[in-house]
């Protein structure tokens, strides 16, 4: 009943968060700030996850630190990317495309649709703070090991990115040096790991096997639906992507195949 009622006190918070957010985008016709919003989302629910349950032990501490120091750095630096570019060419087109229920699809396809993503997403951290454990496990360990280790790739990964595109000589070239040698998406691979490493963390704890979808939402998000197949069709306009696909891992890094 605990992780049940933390469950839907995170979603009744996150329906606000999303709300709120929505009613912004309206004033400012700017439905971009929903991706700016995400990371932060997470912080959010995980703050409300522990209030609610007023158990602020070390290992939740953690966890909660480990999902703000994630959330705030995407969160600045979607901003940062987005910055001064006006609504971002996606929500644009569904502007457009929507007509006379482009506010309603607008709350429910865009905002309320984010917000249960998220609460699903999130569900290692509910039931991290819905449990209460008085010594650390072993997979505890192992855990934030596999956290710190995917933080490390999706950070390093979107800096090498970022510095790549930055530069006028990279423009309508592939990136092929620094992670990016080794995985195709090793941004992705580290917001993936990361997860799977808060549910390691969630599993001793009471009914924490149940969060496992949260790691594999993300995963198969990533995966099959608005991660690596998305990115990847962008990609395909550039010469050189197809060598590149040849010789490079799509997801997990390894070491690139010999032409």
């Amino acid at each position: 009943m605990i992780l049940i009622d933390t469950i839907l006190f995170a979603a009744l918070v996150i329906f606000c968060y999303m709300t709120l957010l929505f009613i912004l985008a309206l004033v400012i016709k700017d439905n971009s700030i929903a991706d700016i919003a995400w990371g932060p989302g997470f912080i959010i629910a995980a703050f409300a996850a522990v209030w609610y349950n007023r158990s602020f032990d070390a290992l939740q501490v953690i966890v909660v630190l480990m999902v703000t120091v994630w959330g705030l750095r995407l969160g600045i630096r979607i901003f940062l990317r987005n910055r001064g570019r006006g609504e971002d060419p996606r929500y644009r087109k569904w502007r457009e495309s929507w007509g006379k229920f482009f506010v309603l699809r607008s709350y429910l396809q865009v905002f309320m649709l984010q917000g249960c993503i998220l609460l699903v997403n999130v569900s290692p951290v509910l039931a991290i703070a819905a449990s209460e454990r008085y010594a650390p496990a072993w997979s505890d360990y192992i855990g934030i090991a596999v956290w710190i280790c995917g933080f490390l790739f999706e950070t390093i990964g979107d800096y090498q990115l970022d510095a790549f595109m930055r530069d006028p000589a990279n423009r309508g070239t592939i990136i092929d040096r620094g992670l990016w040698r080794y995985s195709r998406h090793p941004n992705y691979f580290g917001e993936v790991a990361m997860w799977w490493g808060i549910f390691i963390i969630a599993l001793p704890g009471d009914k924490g096997w149940i969060s496992v979808v949260g790691p594999l939402m993300i995963t198969a998000m990533i995966l099959f639906v608005s991660g690596i197949p998305m990115t990847e069709r962008m990609m395909a306009r550039h010469p050189g992507f197809e060598e590149y696909k040849k010789r490079t891992s799509v997801f997990i890094p390894w070491f690139p195949k010999k032409a």
